[in-house]
């Protein structure tokens, strides 16, 4: 019985000593890893040229979170060769490199965000470690915000804010398509700061970095400037800027068959394109293009002239955009007739009612040339015969606007025989009838807007839904607009200004330093509710968005416009209070 118990015992205290459970700890970690010390000298300053690598030791284990994003290294050192940790978490940084540095010059080494501690993930925010290969570690900084001029809601997720502010050495010959000489990330409040600048005069941008390659790319990164150098002999707090959608370079992209002939297309916006046939077979074609268009449409009669009826054809084409002026330029594309592209018509009014006080709109898949309406037959409520009016839309080739005197709530049928719809070398060929009602009044609302500061020059006035697609715009001036019949929803309201007055909204430039035209955002989102008229006073100098607290709550009501000088305060309140958290991290001393 003894041995009995004994055994007992013994079995007992080792379940106990080997049961596996969650340990019991305090309170949980919120702090972020401290910065101890740096292979560098703690002076920072007279540092060796030949050196070839950074070390950063922390006082607890650490991981590097899109440190190839985040690591913004001003003036940039190029052949980085390795970066650690890469997957392991240890506690230090180390950084290699095979260039040399440069003499007197102070090299910052901005991590972003990216330095976290492996148990928490908390975040060592904005951390900067600099040193110099000269006698002095420079001090000074540019610091500022900067805005989407067209950003309707705040990115975030994979969409997140990209931007980046650079500064290039002003010489005879820059080079744009290189890394600016400094650089930095713009935070998630817009806000931006250059630190350890030395003095002398730079060109200063601010870019949509999409690729994160710190090269601006025109044409497909917005892009923000100054014409004049800005001349650094002191800090600059409080230099703001705006990004733009840029213009895209001039250089024919490709081409390929469509409906009723090929299409070629360029990248950028030609004013005019002039296109030939370079085929002995093919003679007669139409080429159609609009101004600032990117596509070009050639149109011809494929199986009147047998192209590409049988076999694949090679069809060739000259056209004037290149590198060259006065240069004609040959393309080609292996072409097969379809014989399914032919012409058609279909309702252009996205349903089968349509909004009161409208014009019924048909599109087709060919530019219109002419139209036949005197053998269409329009009718009311399937028994009366109703007069109508119809034309060739003067701003859409594409389109027909069919005018009568449409009713609330009847029904009308619309029927266009075939071969009555006619382009260049085809006419439609199916008849078409098209049932359609009226919408009630009450269904709808309007919405008004009375600005102050309005454009001096004619702009679109433009409304968009949740998913920022234009769904109604007015081209027009002056300080009043109206639209009678809208849908009831939540839209976001946005004006382009044209303001060389060349019916198009042209983007910024900057390799001829030629900014954008104006924009602007409605710091809220409008209401229209049915049988509702909303009516909302904007001042175009309101530098509110719809990501600021007044902005998040649509009103019908007008809110009243910050003035100016409080604005003012506050960002420099903000800006000061940014730069004491960044300045913390930037001037720590290692330790010895």
């Amino acid at each position: 019985m003894k041995r009995f118990l004994l055994l007992f015992v013994i079995c007992f205290l080792v379940h106990s000593c080997a049961r596996v459970g969650s340990p019991v700890g305090g309170p949980k970690d919120t702090l972020a890893p401290k910065f101890l010390s740096s292979n560098i000298d703690t002076t920072r300053i007279n540092v060796k040229r030949d050196i070839h690598e950074l070390r950063l030791d922390f006082d607890e284990y650490i991981t590097l979170k899109d440190i190839n994003k985040n690591l913004i290294i001003s003036p940039p050192i190029k052949n980085i060769k390795r970066i650690l940790p890469s997957n392991i978490a240890n506690k230090f940084v180390l950084i290699q490199w095979t260039d040399t540095l440069q003499a007197n010059t102070t090299y910052n080494f901005n991590f972003g965000n990216s330095i976290v501690d492996n148990n928490e993930a908390n975040i060592l925010r904005y951390f900067n470690f600099a040193f110099s290969t000269g006698e002095k570690l420079d001090d000074l900084y540019v610091s500022g915000e900067v805005k989407d001029a067209m950003e309707i809601k705040k990115k975030t997720g994979t969409n997140e804010n990209k931007l980046v502010v650079g500064l290039y050495q002003v010489k005879d010959t820059m080079n744009y398509k290189q890394k600016p000489y400094y650089i930095t990330k713009v935070d998630d409040d817009g806000y931006y700061e250059l630190n350890y600048l030395s003095p002398g005069k730079y060109k200063i941008i601010a870019f949509d970095d999409e690729n994160g390659n710190s090269v601006y790319d025109p044409g497909k990164e917005k892009i923000g400037f100054q014409k004049e150098p800005i001349n650094i002999e002191k800090s600059i707090s409080g230099l703001n800027l705006k990004v733009y959608p840029s213009k895209k370079p001039l250089k024919y992209q490709d081409m390929k068959e469509i409906a009723g002939g090929v299409i070629m297309t360029f990248e950028g916006h030609p004013d005019e394109v002039k296109v030939q046939s370079a085929n002995d077979k093919l003679k007669d074609i139409k080429v159609t293009h609009r101004p600032k268009s990117d596509s070009v449409r050639i149109w011809f009669d494929a199986v009147k002239d047998n192209i590409g009826q049988e076999t694949t054809e090679k069809l060739m084409f000259t056209h004037d955009k290149g590198p060259k002026k006065d240069s004609l330029y040959t393309v080609s594309l292996f072409y097969k007739y379809n014989k399914k592209n032919v012409m058609d018509i279909n309702s252009d009014n996205g349903g089968g009612s349509l909004p009161p006080k409208s014009d019924f709109k048909i599109l087709s898949n060919y530019i219109v040339d002419k139209i036949d309406p005197s053998k269409w037959i329009l009718k009311s409520d399937s028994l009366t015969t109703q007069e109508f009016t119809a034309k060739v839309s003067e701003t859409n080739p594409y389109q027909i606007i069919v005018k009568s005197d449409f009713v609330t709530g009847k029904k009308y049928q619309l029927t266009i025989p075939k071969e009555t719809v006619s382009s260049f070398y085809a006419k439609n060929t199916q008849s078409k009838r098209f049932d359609f009602d009226v919408d009630k009044v009450e269904q709808f609302g309007s919405l008004e807007f009375s600005l102050s500061n309005a454009p001096a020059s004619s702009y679109w006035i433009q409304l968009l839904d949740s998913s920022e697609k234009v769904v109604y715009q007015k081209y027009t001036s002056g300080d009043k607009v109206k639209f009678d019949i809208l849908k009831p929803e939540e839209y976001f309201v946005r004006i382009l200004v044209d303001n060389n007055n060349n019916k198009y909204w042209d983007e910024a430039d900057f390799a001829n330093e030629t900014f954008a035209e104006d924009a602007y955002v409605f710091y809220k989102k409008a209401i229209v509710r049915a049988l509702w008229e909303t009516r909302e006073d904007w001042d175009l100098k309101d530098a509110r968005t719809l990501d600021s607290p007044k902005g998040t709550t649509p009103s019908a009501t007008p809110q009243v416009p910050v003035p100016p000088a409080a604005a003012e305060e506050k960002e420099t309140v903000k800006q000061e209070a940014k730069k004491e958290i960044k300045s913390e991290n930037a001037i720590l001393t290692p330790a010895k």
